[in-house]
């Protein structure tokens, strides 16, 4: 078990109250939600508020059970208010790739702390690369960074190919948050672990790349 931080704490308490908000009133939930039209006309509290709110308790569950396993890392590391800043930052960063990859989809609309949640466990693995993970389906412990380029890989492919009713763009931008603030707040890491950062950028470069090239979509 792990002792959760005073600021975890208050994070999961505001997406678990927000959320049960949102699964009983319809009108907050279509209020605060990530739409892209709502949000070009001038609605930009949906680009924060949509983080707090989820499509239901499994889609709650999965995320804060990630949070929870994940922050403890990046608080011992950058400390508490750092840890805000990058779950924020992360939060936001997602939710403005994906309304720069959808801003014509005027009906396009997403919730979820996803973005944020894969911030923080970016932020994690590029303090920690050193860290396994275990995964359901796979017998043996994944080094965090093979981990990390592997989720932003399928992230790629998801954002290609519309997989499923996923935000893989938000996912892939609040990774990318994590990672860049991180090193902002952290910028030993290029001197102690420049092998590492490297690697996990490749999956960002590939993106870039594929933009460029007009073969994302």
């Amino acid at each position: 078990m792990y002792n959760l931080n005073p600021v975890t704490i208050a994070i999961i308490a505001v997406n678990v109250i927000v959320s049960l908000k949102g699964f009983d009133d319809r009108l907050f939930f279509e209020k605060y939600k990530f739409n892209v039209g709502s949000i070009r006309r001038g609605e930009q509290i949906r680009m924060f508020s949509s983080g707090f709110l989820h499509v239901d308790t499994t889609h709650l569950l999965f995320n804060m059970l990630t949070l929870y396993f994940f922050a403890n890392a990046v608080i011992f590391a950058l400390g508490q208010l750092n840890f805000i800043i990058i779950y924020v930052a992360s939060l936001v960063f997602g939710n403005l790739l994906s309304l720069y990859f959808h801003k014509e989809e005027y009906w396009y609309s997403a919730v979820g702390a996803s973005g944020a949640v894969t911030g923080i466990l970016y932020a994690a693995i590029l303090i920690r690369p050193e860290m396994n993970l275990y995964m359901f389906f796979v017998p043996i412990p994944i080094p965090g960074y093979i981990f990390g380029i592997g989720y932003l890989l399928y992230s790629i492919y998801g954002m290609k190919n519309r997989i499923g009713n996923i935000g893989h763009d938000a996912h892939f931008g609040g990774a990318v948050g994590g990672y860049v603030v991180t090193l902002m707040l952290m910028p030993s890491l290029f001197k102690t672990d420049l092998g590492h950062i490297g690697l996990l950028a490749i999956p960002i470069i590939i993106l870039f790349v594929l933009y460029k090239t007009g073969k994302l979509h």
